[in-house]
């Protein structure tokens, strides 16, 4: 059995989550915080970084490794095409998304969501890194319906997770929503993986964790 370790508020946690459902893997949930200083976690995630995994073979960290390894050991249904180039390009529009977007946009989050501050060097240095991306992103998504085609792929467990917090982060900060304002109109593509019973879940569980640390 997999255990899933982490928390669902956590959009690579999320990631993860979401290419289990999608491929009907049994697994379990460990709840993880991240940062964490206890052995057993250092021990599978050297950083204390979540989302990590432990299987029967042992445990794996970094989520772009895992939802590969998810898809190499569980390969039906597939959620990368059969031809090596295609594969290869899902996979880099999940990296792009993930490394030149939320990444960057995460910087932001402190203010966004936490009720933190942002110096206006960063906010600044950061909006610029977006500029640049988003546009940059738009070459490579397609969004037909899917981010990388006409079928739903490892590329949209980033896409689903992080969109929104790139366009609300940057709406919260800048007053723009910064995704819209490149003609990326992520609030229609997240409403129609939304519907997948695999993102309901995903979605429910944030909801449920979100309501609970609330209360």
């Amino acid at each position: 059995m997999i255990t899933l370790c982490g928390f669902p508020i956590s959009n690579y946690y999320n990631k993860v989550k979401l290419a289990l459902l999608e491929k009907g893997v049994p697994f379990q949930e460990e709840r993880v915080m991240t940062g964490s200083k206890d052995e057993a976690v250092l021990a599978a995630s050297p950083l204390g970084k979540v989302p990590f995994i432990r299987t029967p073979q042992g445990a794996l960290c970094e989520s772009q490794v895992i939802v590969d390894w998810i898809e190499a050991a569980y390969p039906t249904p597939p959620l990368v095409p059969a031809d090596p180039f295609a594969a290869a390009k899902v996979r880099e529009l999940a990296t792009f998304i993930d490394l030149h977007l939320e990444l960057v946009a995460r910087e932001l989050y402190a203010q966004a969501f936490f009720g933190g501050t942002v110096s206006e060097g960063t906010q600044a240095r950061v909006r610029k890194q977006l500029e640049r991306h988003i546009p940059a992103f738009k070459r490579l998504a397609s969004f037909s319906p899917y981010v990388a085609g006409d079928s739903f792929t490892l590329a949209d467990c980033s896409a689903w997770v992080s969109l929104p917090l790139v366009g609300m982060a940057t709406k919260t900060v800048y007053g723009e929503d910064l995704l819209a304002a490149h003609g990326v109109d992520w609030k229609a593509y997240v409403k129609l993986v939304g519907e997948r019973p695999s993102a309901q879940r995903v979605a429910a569980d944030r909801k449920a964790d979100t309501l609970a640390k609330a209360s």
